[in-house]
């Protein structure tokens, strides 16, 4: 099990649990794994500076505890899109920054699960995507599907986008966000005949759900 990149069919679709949920996993098999969110918009200021609390939850759920500014190099204070939460910040996004926090977290454990930002085709800035962000720190993909109405459409469409960029596609992550979802078990078996990458199993999103819980639904490779 290498580093890998998390992205989602859609904001929402419950990225950071499952990336906290295989941290877990990863490290019940004795893995040092940590968690990064290079871009997190959406923060609150604290005694320690602006914080985010999917980057927070990506840190709790991380053995060792790198430090915050590594997780997340560029917190914008603007729950907006990235491109336009670091205008408002006075803040130009780059890619130097992140690659050398990923240095720094990849010398400290076994594996580093970088979470994206909203879906895959979410900019970061007008010059940078999140495909550029994965080609410089050469991590493959691991898509999570939010399960709501609709889904087929957004995980086959994302799937081909992640192909089509040049990234590989290496596992999927079922995310039930909706739990009032008609036939959820047909549209999982749907959406299992139609990405072609293995599933890694699903998982129950809700506000009280404990990633540590989470984890045993997860059959990760390797």
């Amino acid at each position: 099990m290498h580093s890998f990149f998390v992205t989602g069919t859609d904001t929402g679709a419950g990225k950071t649990f499952a990336s906290s949920s295989v941290l877990h996993a990863l490290r019940g098999r004795g893995l040092r794994a940590v968690g990064m969110k290079p871009v997190a918009s959406g923060c609150e200021r604290t005694v320690d500076g602006w914080r985010n609390e999917d980057a927070l939850a990506l840190l709790a759920a991380s053995d060792p505890r790198p430090a915050y500014a590594d997780l997340n190099p560029y917190a914008l204070p603007a729950p907006l899109a990235p491109e336009i939460a670091a205008r408002e910040a006075g803040v130009v996004l780059a890619l130097p920054p992140i690659v050398d926090a990923f240095q720094r977290l990849r010398a400290q454990a076994d594996v580093v699960v970088v979470e994206g930002v909203g879906g895959w085709a979410a900019p970061l800035s007008a010059s940078l995507d999140q495909v550029d962000l994965v080609r410089a720190l050469r991590l493959p993909v691991v898509l999570v599907v939010g399960m709501r109405l609709g889904c087929l459409n957004h995980a086959r469409l994302t799937a081909r986008a992640i192909r089509a960029d040049g990234a590989e596609l290496i596992g999927w992550i079922a995310s039930e966000v909706d739990p009032e979802m008609a036939r959820r078990d047909e549209n999982f078996e749907l959406l299992k005949a139609r990405i072609d990458a293995p599933c890694w199993g699903r998982l129950m999103h809700a506000a009280s759900a404990d990633p540590a819980v989470g984890a045993g639904r997860l059959v990760l490779p390797g």
